[in-house]
């Protein structure tokens, strides 16, 4: 049988899209990096096709194109995040498509599965399936994953850390002792990064911490957790995301309970509504802008075989950004810490 371009791909150590481009594309590589294909070619006797070979630009349908699985495209944060992907993509000459999973971790890997065989490369953002999973539904196929770690693929990770250090220390000067924590999903890479700091954070600052059950990551989902809140008798809360925090502020409000008079509300992602609702919220920001621009850049580098050898991660730092959901401790709890 003909060698395929299957063949020289493995003969030369790169990826199928890779070896594509030294025929397609050979501006868009690396001069090492098309060497080794065209001598891979050479050695098994492989022929590009009919009008390959002249170097052209082709514009086959998964040459150029990157997909980018997020979990929910209605969420500000995630919306956000592929903008900036589709720009990056843009100046790189990389057509970014879009597929919405809605947290469902059988629809990801489906789409995982369909996709991998139709684009040159794929960025997972906030995958709800674990990492081991989406690299073997991957397969060769050059992969970033984003707020997901393994040392077995790229990464690109929202570091709470400086966030919540900076949350924790401005809610104890406050005269916060008692904080709350409402999760998402189980399957979030965030929350479980997000609580363990949490717990650590709380406990070097002399505070309890209360982390409450599970919510859909959704206004609905705060909303239905503001009795519990308000049950666990913390003065303080944080929320796994912007939408809940405000879900948060809305059934606190019905329950006859003003922010930040009587309770303090802390978001996360930042998203633009943040600043527009009353009170304008204090959140923590995710720079998932520049954590989208990060993962094009190396998938770009992937597809033209000048990436590195080894996976590597990038950590994202967050910051505090206060506005008026947060205040002092109401008088009268701090009355009572302190007869």
């Amino acid at each position: 049988m003909a060698p395929t371009l299957t063949d020289v791909a493995k003969r030369a150590g790169v990826a199928l899209s890779t070896a594509s481009r030294a025929f397609s594309g050979p501006d868009r590589l690396g001069p090492e990096t098309l060497r080794k294909v065209v001598e891979a070619a050479r050695e098994l006797g492989y022929e590009a096709p009919q009008g390959r070979a002249s170097g052209a630009m082709s514009r086959d349908d998964a040459q150029d194109t990157v997909a980018v699985i997020v979990p929910d495209v209605a969420n500000p944060v995630f919306g956000s995040f592929v903008k900036s992907a589709q720009h990056e993509g843009w100046h790189r000459r990389l057509a970014v498509v879009l597929a919405d999973t809605d947290f469902d971790p059988g629809h990801e890997r489906e789409l995982l599965a369909h996709l991998r065989h139709r684009a040159a490369g794929l960025v997972v953002c906030s995958p709800r399936l674990e990492a081991d999973e989406v690299i073997g539904l991957a397969d060769e196929t050059p992969l970033v994953l984003v707020n997901r770690e393994t040392d077995q693929a790229d990464c690109v990770l929202a570091d709470a850390t400086d966030g919540l250090r900076q949350t924790v220390e401005y809610l104890a000067a406050l005269g916060h002792r008692k904080i709350a924590y409402v999760q998402g999903s189980s399957r979030s890479w965030s929350n479980a990064h997000r609580v363990e700091l949490a717990r650590g954070l709380t406990a070097e600052a002399g505070l309890e911490l209360d982390v409450l059950g599970r919510q859909s990551e959704t206004v609905a989902g705060g909303t239905a957790a503001a009795a519990s809140v308000l049950a666990s008798g913390a003065t303080a809360v944080l929320a796994h995301n912007d939408l809940v925090a405000m879900g948060i502020v809305a059934g606190a409000r019905t329950l006859g309970v003003r922010v930040p008079e009587d309770m303090s509300v802390v978001g996360f992602d930042d998203i633009p509504f943040a600043e527009v609702s009353h009170p304008a919220l204090t959140s923590v920001s995710v720079p998932m802008a520049r954590a989208a621009t990060s993962a094009l850049k190396r998938i770009s580098k992937a597809l033209a075989g000048t990436a590195g050898t080894r996976p590597e991660t990038l950590r994202l730092a967050t910051q505090l950004h206060v506005r008026g959901s947060t205040g002092p401790v109401p008088v009268r709890t701090a009355q009572l810490a302190h007869p």
